[in-house]
Order: structure tokens, then C-alpha cells, then sequence
């Protein structure tokens, strides 16, 4: 085996040193085909063609989504819905700004968030294209109302406002221990 794989590896060797002697002797003969010139010619003109082709050709159009957020915070004696007008008119206000402001930009989102006594949450997403807000500018068309925003925001009956005079009311049940 040995002995095999030793004489295809002369053979291999022998193959090589024939061909490098053989384009040793061709290499004066191709030195003289290669012009300096002729090289200079085309790279000098490789450049130019670029630039051409770059001023003809224009530059392909990439649109976009633009993302924006928005915090509102609660007004004193401001209840839930009104909060919800003032959400939904901010909403639509940034997105009419968004496709005013850039014609590159094909869909806009975006996030309306609320503060009240500390506690921040988002109440609606507003996604809407270009082409769907021009035939409908309507928030409440395209807007994604997040429902557990009231209870994060400490809005509806079970919560009391801090401000409020009245004494916090506990519902607890006794338990029974066995």
C-alpha cells in the first residue's frame, strides 16, 4: 500500500516540475504581449465608466416604516374616555405629521402611552399605511386598543384615586383554617 500511494505521489511531483518548466519558457513571450499601456488604458478608464453609470443610472427608492411614541400624561379629573379622545386625536395629528414630514415613508405605527399617578401603559397602537390613510384618516379605524391599559392606569371602580377623601375599602374575605 504504501509503496502505491509513494509512486503516485512521484508521478504527481514529475507532472508539476514539467509544467512549471514548460510555463517558465513561455513566460518572455507573454511578458511581451502585456503592454504597460494597454493596463493603463483600461484601469484609467474603469473609473470614469463607474461614475457614468452611477449619474445615468438613478438610485432605487427605499420606503420605510416610521415608529413613533407618544406619552400623555392624565389630566387632574380627567376620566377614561376623555383620555381616550385626547389619545386618539395625538395619534392622528403624529401620523398625518409623519407623512406630511417624509414621502419616502409608506406605513406609519404608532404608540400612545399614558401616565397617571406614576403608572405608565400603552392604550392604543395606531398602524396604518400610506394608501389607507388617505382613503380613511380615521384613528379608530386602524388603532389597536389595549384593554388592560384602564386597570394599569388605576381607571374604573375598583381603584381609588389618592387625591380622593373617602377611606380605602377592603374586600377580603375571611379564610378558614382547618
Amino acid at each position: 500500500m504504501r509503496s502505491c500511494c509513494h509512486q503516485s505521489s512521484s508521478r504527481f511531483s514529475w507532472v508539476n516540475r514539467k509544467f512549471l518548466k514548460s510555463f517558465i519558457q513561455l513566460m518572455p513571450s507573454i511578458v511581451n504581449q502585456i503592454r504597460i499601456g494597454h493596463a493603463v488604458v483600461l484601469l484609467g478608464a474603469a473609473a470614469p465608466m463607474w461614475f457614468l453609470c452611477e449619474a445615468i443610472v438613478p438610485q432605487t427608492v427605499q420606503a420605510y416604516t416610521a415608529r413613533v411614541d407618544l406619552a400623555i400624561d392624565r389630566l387632574p379629573e380627567e376620566n377614561y374616555q376623555t383620555l381616550m379622545q385626547r389619545a386618539e386625536a395625538a395619534a392622528r395629528a403624529a401620523a398625518q405629521r409623519s407623512f406630511d414630514q417624509d414621502i419616502l415613508v409608506t406605513d406609519v405605527s404608532i404608540y400612545v402611552s399614558v401616565q397617571n399617578q406614576g403608572a405608565i401603559a400603552p392604550v392604543l397602537e395606531l398602524a396604518v399605511s400610506r394608501q389607507q390613510w388617505r382613503s380613511r384618516p380615521d384613528p379608530r379605524r386602524w388603532a389597536k386598543y389595549f384593554k388592560t391599559a384602564r386597570s394599569l392606569l388605576y381607571f374604573g371602580d375598583n381603584f381609588q384615586t389618592p387625591t380622593s377623601t373617602q377611606p380605602p375599602t377592603t374586600n377580603q374575605q375571611p379564610t378558614q383554617t382547618r
